[in-house]
This record gives structure tokens, C-alpha cells and sequence, in this order.
């Protein structure tokens, strides 16, 4: 015969597992959001799983040209406009170009812009940390959608993994009047979609981009670059631009319009 008390014991040894093994699938739940790892360094059981595409990426003139009105677009390669496109761009007067209040630059002239770049890989999203205007780009790797509420200048993020690859679908921009670059006086609109393509190849981490935007272009556009390994302990700069100095150029320009 059972006593009561034998029956308590077991009553409670049976809680005790059930909340154990409770406790521990809400921790596995939870610890993709919650990485330990530190800043910079890709978590060790997931490197395996994915292309490691981690690292601090030197984007400067030694990896490219210098970007102008000739990089990243040349003759063979630059944007075919519509007419609301063109005329943009022959209205475009540099005095509003908002560098010049210090508006970071976005999608696809920020990947370009001859500054280093930090790339960190969790397993639900990627950090791509820009020195060039002290940007912070986050990729969902998690399947997650964009709401009403996440336009943005960078855009919402997703990516996935494609054998070595990793591609990036952003959308969700806001308009900007120089949008495409901050050279040639080419804006971007709300219909803005950029396909970004990341590989390695010979220890240099390479990237095809591709760019839609129907309310300016004809047709897709696209360039390819690359960055090179950082030195090692290289850290990224701050960027500190203010307002009041980066508008100085404005006053030995030239007035396109009075």
C-alpha cells in the first residue's frame, strides 16, 4: 500500500520535473534574442550553419575609387531615369541636399561610401554597423514582416542564406531627394526596393547590389563591390557632424536658384 505521504513525495518530485523541463524550452526559446556572445564575435555553435561573413571591413580607397559621379555608376551600368527621374535631376540644386544638415545617407549609397563597415552575425538577424554617418542597419533573419511603422531611411531589412551568400531584401524607405546618391541629384521614393548580395571571396567580402524604384527608374540598376579585411583592433571611428559646420560649403556655392 501507497501512504499519502509517499504520495505527496511523488506528487511533487513529478511538479518539479515538469517545471524543470518548462523552464528550460522557454530558455531555449529565448536565447536567440538574448545572445551572450560578445559584441563583434559570431556565436560558435551557430558559425557552422551559415557562411561566416563576420568582421571589421575596411571600404576605403584601397578596396575601391572613390565614389563620384563616375563610381559606383559609369557609363555601362548607370540608371536608365523616366522623365519624372530626369527632371529631378537636372532641377537638383546641392544647397538642399540634406548631407548638409547631417541626414545619413542610405540605400545604395551608404554601402558604397569609402569608410569601414562592422558585420555581425546571431542567429535571428545580422548588425551592419556603418562608420560613415554612425549608422546601424539590423537584417531579420527570423521570418519577421515590416508593419505601417517601420518606414524608414535605412528600410526594413530581411535576409536569408543562400549556400555561401547572404541576401538582403529592403523596402520601406522614406522619399528622399537624393536618395540614390548624394552626387548626381537622383531621389528615391516610398517604392524603393534594394537587393543587397554579401559573399566572401579570397578573404575580401564581397557585393552585388541591385536597386527598383518605378516612380524614377526605367529599369533595375546595379553595381558590384567589395571591402577588405580591417587591420586587426581596428575600431570604427565616430562620426560627429554638426549642423551648423556642415552647411558652411553651402556659402561659397554657386546659387542655382534666387
Amino acid at each position: 500500500m501507497t501512504s499519502r505521504g509517499t504520495i505527496r513525495t511523488v506528487g511533487a518530485l513529478a511538479c518539479t520535473a515538469m517545471l524543470a523541463t518548462a523552464m528550460g524550452s522557454a530558455q531555449q526559446a529565448q536565447a536567440p534574442a538574448t545572445p551572450a556572445t560578445p559584441a563583434g564575435q559570431a556565436p560558435p555553435a551557430a558559425v557552422s550553419r551559415f557562411p561566416d561573413l563576420a568582421g571589421m571591413w575596411n571600404g576605403g580607397t584601397r578596396a575601391r575609387p572613390m565614389n563620384s559621379e563616375h563610381f559606383p555608376w559609369t557609363k555601362t551600368n548607370f540608371p536608365v531615369l523616366n522623365e519624372r527621374g530626369q527632371a529631378y535631376m537636372k532641377a537638383f540644386d546641392e544647397a538642399v541636399a540634406p548631407k548638409y544638415d547631417c541626414v545619413p545617407s542610405s540605400s545604395p549609397a551608404i554601402q558604397y561610401d569609402p569608410y569601414y563597415m562592422q558585420l555581425v552575425q546571431w542567429p535571428d538577424r545580422i548588425v551592419m554597423r556603418y562608420e560613415k554617418d554612425d549608422q546601424t542597419r539590423t537584417i531579420w533573419l527570423d521570418g519577421r514582416k515590416p508593419t505601417i511603422h517601420d518606414y524608414s531611411l535605412q528600410g526594413f531589412s530581411a535576409g536569408r542564406y543562400d549556400g555561401n551568400a547572404l541576401i538582403v531584401d529592403t523596402d520601406h524607405f522614406l522619399f528622399d531627394i537624393t536618395g540614390f546618391d548624394d552626387y548626381n541629384g537622383i531621389p528615391s521614393s516610398t517604392l524603393k526596393k534594394v537587393t543587397e548580395r554579401y559573399w566572401k571571396e579570397n578573404g575580401e567580402l564581397k557585393l552585388t547590389l541591385t536597386l527598383e524604384d518605378p516612380l524614377f527608374l526605367r529599369e533595375p540598376a546595379s553595381y558590384t563591390t567589395r571591402w577588405l579585411a580591417a587591420a586587426p583592433g581596428y575600431q570604427i571611428e565616430p562620426w560627429e557632424c554638426d549642423p551648423e559646420s556642415s552647411r558652411a560649403p553651402i556659402k561659397m556655392m554657386v546659387p542655382r536658384y534666387k
